[in-house]
């Protein structure tokens, strides 16, 4: 189904870019992408400087040396897509009974029922809209008063809602939009979540700098639902909150390339893949045998394919509060509401979820090679066998593991 870029004007695409309101990007943002060529590169779609106790998003999108949105009638060919991810995953053929996933960002998204629907028409995937119940949008008190736009946490929404499409679809999908990117806003966002009758998971592409669940745990803290979170783009880090709440399922990012495998695909650590231990939290009981080398919390628990060059899927999003295309995302905000997908297909959140993957590490793909940084215990930033930072215990192999 996929089809190569079409490319707009230089000075289209200059239009475009002033128009979705993000602003020249800095080349020092961005992060080359092999297999793409010179022109088509990856840059964070959140790119403001946080104040405390706010969060940024986790997406990533390839744009051209210009720093342009290429515009596209149809999905990049280098893009991941349902039938790809589903078959990388061994996904296919799995269904979740229309349990829901919901999906935690900040700021509004007006067209994104809209957007969503030409992503899964594209895609032979059944419509999943307002009037047919798959798909309910509120703010993080419940209601309709739905915030502002932010287009750089709009592109985010449209990763998310793509990428839990992509991987169950026949999943209903709710959207809780915050009013800020405050952990305050987010966090009621959470709780609200939590509340809505069929909602098994909730998907966090967001984060911050590592924090206590003394201050914040109470957001995230919900048994019975699979509460996952992204571990940030920038490599070995130390922690990043949510990811390194006890509470959550924290989800690192792979590099996820097709091959003569007898998989088919083949993955290994992408090197913006977030990972380290918190200052702050509890270790996961669960994890006690898997050496992690970090006397409290440590991250990532599993991953998803996350770089944006090799892996990243092919989803339609916002440029501007009118416009949309196609292009290629990742971060592991995309590795997030897969995971979060994937529970959904499992059916199995009883407990604390982040638990029942360390019950079960044999039905996972263990990725044994790569690196996001230089750290001083191997582990936390170096691919092995078995547990390790960048990865956790691995990616999905089917549902069994979660």
């Amino acid at each position: 189904m996929s089809k190569p870029w079409t490319t707009r004007a230089a000075g289209a695409a200059a239009l475009l870019l002033v128009a979705s309101g993000l602003g020249a990007l800095s080349a020092a943002s961005a992060t080359a992408t092999p297999g793409h060529g010179p022109r088509l590169h990856a840059v964070r779609v959140c790119t403001a400087t946080l104040a405390k106790g706010e969060a940024n998003c986790h997406a990533k999108v390839l744009v051209d040396s210009k720093g342009a949105y290429p515009a596209s009638t149809s999905p990049p060919a280098s893009g991941l897509d349902p039938a790809e991810l589903k078959e990388a995953y061994k996904l296919t053929g799995l269904t979740s009974g229309g349990r829901t996933v919901a999906i935690v960002d900040a700021f509004g998204y007006p067209n994104l029922e809209r957007d969503l629907a030409t992503y899964r028409s594209q895609f032979g995937l059944p419509p999943c809209t307002r009037a047919n119940g798959c798909l309910r949008i509120i703010d993080q008190t419940g209601g309709t008063a739905l915030p502002r736009l932010d287009v750089g946490w709009a592109q985010e929404q449209a990763l998310d809602v793509d990428a839990v499409s992509a991987a169950c679809p026949d999943c209903k999908i709710l959207v809780v939009q915050a009013r800020t990117n405050s952990f305050a806003n987010l966090g009621a966002a959470v709780v609200t979540a939590s509340n809505q009758p069929g909602v098994v998971a909730i998907s966090n592409s967001y984060g911050g700098g590592d924090a206590a669940d003394a201050t914040y745990g109470a957001y995230y803290n919900h048994p019975g639902i699979a509460v996952t979170a992204s571990t940030g783009d920038n490599g070995y880090q130390g922690g990043s909150y949510p990811a390194s709440s006890s509470y959550v399922t924290a989800v690192g990012g792979t590099s996820l390339v097709k091959d003569s495998s007898a998989r088919g695909w083949s993955e290994s650590v992408w090197s913006g893949a977030g990972s380290g231990c918190s200052s702050y939290n509890a270790a996961i009981a669960a994890a006690s045998t898997f050496d992690t080398g970090c006397t409290r919390r440590a991250m990532a628990d599993v991953a998803a394919a996350a770089d944006p060059g090799k892996g990243g899927l092919a989803v339609y999003y916002p440029t501007s509060r009118n416009g949309s295309t196609w292009g290629q995302f990742g971060g592991t905000s995309e590795s997030a509401p897969i995971i979060a997908a994937v529970y959904a297909l499992s059916g199995n959140t009883a407990g604390y979820a982040n638990a029942i993957p360390y019950g079960h590490a044999g039905s996972l793909f263990d990725v044994t090679a790569g690196t996001n940084g230089s750290c001083p215990t191997t582990q936390w930033c170096t691919a092995r066998s078995g547990w390790d930072g960048p990865t956790g215990l691995g990616t999905p192999n089917g549902a069994g593991a979660f």
